[in-house]
């Protein structure tokens, strides 16, 4: 009988940490004549928090398939980040985004959008068409 609730209990818990993110922030790249910006300024910023905060693993999905001109979402799981952390992350992000859009070299050039009191939910991810999650591993390198 212990080893069976031992059992039950271990799997209970494996489950309950398995959890994924329910909140996520949105990260929109947009095109207004001549493609979507790069994405590689915000997945440095990614990099270079993960490795700061030691953060062991940010959870992305990317939506694509938003345009003509192939515009497409971030979306960045919040919930594993401390309240301290979920801010200073927030910063950050808002900060590289802004930057981004300063260094613009033309109006032609797309936007990066992101609004920082909007949090997507889970449920609403499930809906989305053409969502792929990125391997963390594979596409945030630091030097």
């Amino acid at each position: 009988m212990k080893k069976v609730l031992a059992t039950i209990g271990l799997f209970s818990s494996v489950l309950f940490f398995a959890q994924k993110s329910e909140n996520y922030l949105q990260v929109g790249y947009a095109s207004v004549c001549c493609g979507t910006p790069s994405d590689k300024p915000v997945m440095n910023y990614l990099a270079q928090f993960k490795s700061k905060n030691k953060v062991r693993n940010l959870e992305i999905y990317q939506e694509t398939g938003r345009g003509r001109e192939g515009e497409y979402n971030l979306y960045i799981g919040t919930d594993g980040l401390s309240r301290t952390q979920k801010s200073a992350f927030i910063k950050g992000l808002k900060a590289t985004v802004n930057s981004q859009n300063k260094a613009r070299k033309s109006e032609s050039t797309g936007l990066v959008n992101f609004n920082e009191n909007e949090t997507v939910k889970k449920a609403d991810l499930l809906d989305a068409k053409n969502l792929t999650l990125i391997p963390t591993s594979k596409t945030i390198k630091t030097k």
